[in-house]
């Protein structure tokens, strides 16, 4: 692996109870993070490939994280999203070059299929601050229920020459949906949309 990991955490969060209902199963997310060394910090690179091929290595083993955390197949997870923290040493264009060029086709392949594309949010930041992770529907963007999102904070990441990335993955949607739209069990999958 070309990425230098400090560290790995995997959360999980499951909703037993809302508004006073039960629900069954609980609704679960899972979110894991690794804080790598930004090979880039301090100056200014035109090609940012080296951060491109580290986004391919992190989708899979975040990604495989997610799915063994839940305890679930491949093809049991439902929704995903990914996300990158930049520390201050770094530009905003660190977490993109992480997160788009490569990242999804190997996070696709760890929840099996994923039509749809995978929800994303990237920032500068400071240990101790949040990371939002978006999160939608793994086949289908028009399913609504899973339109959602889970945050995770690192007290000591990212130093000013790291970047924190994190891949989050579900087994399901909110906890009791109720604004319409496709239900996941109608979706087709194959146009990322429907």
């Amino acid at each position: 692996m070309s990425a230098k990991i400090r560290k790995i955490a995997v959360f999980i969060e499951e909703t037993h109870r809302e508004m006073e209902r039960e629900i069954s199963p609980p609704t679960r997310k899972a979110v894991a993070v690794a804080v790598i060394e930004n090979p880039l910090a301090g100056e200014y690179h035109e090609d940012l490939t080296p951060l491109m091929d580290i986004g391919a290595e992190l989708g899979e083993l975040l990604g495989n994280r997610c799915v063994e955390a839940l305890g679930i197949k491949p093809e049991q997870a439902e929704s995903y999203g990914k996300s990158a923290m930049v520390g201050e040493a770094g530009e905003l264009e660190h977490a993109a070059a992480i997160l788009h060029p490569k990242l999804g086709a190997p996070l696709r392949k760890a929840v099996e299929k994923g039509a749809a594309l995978v929800a994303s949010s990237k920032k500068m930041g400071s240990p101790g601050q949040v990371l939002d992770v978006p999160l939608g529907h793994k086949d289908a963007a028009y399913v609504r229920s899973h339109f959602d999102g889970i945050e995770v904070r690192l007290n000591d990441a990212p130093r000013a020459r790291e970047i924190m990335v994190a891949v989050a993955v579900t087994d399901s949607g909110r906890p009791l949906p109720r604004v319409g739209g496709l239900k996941a069990k109608d979706a087709i999958g194959k146009d990322g949309l429907k």
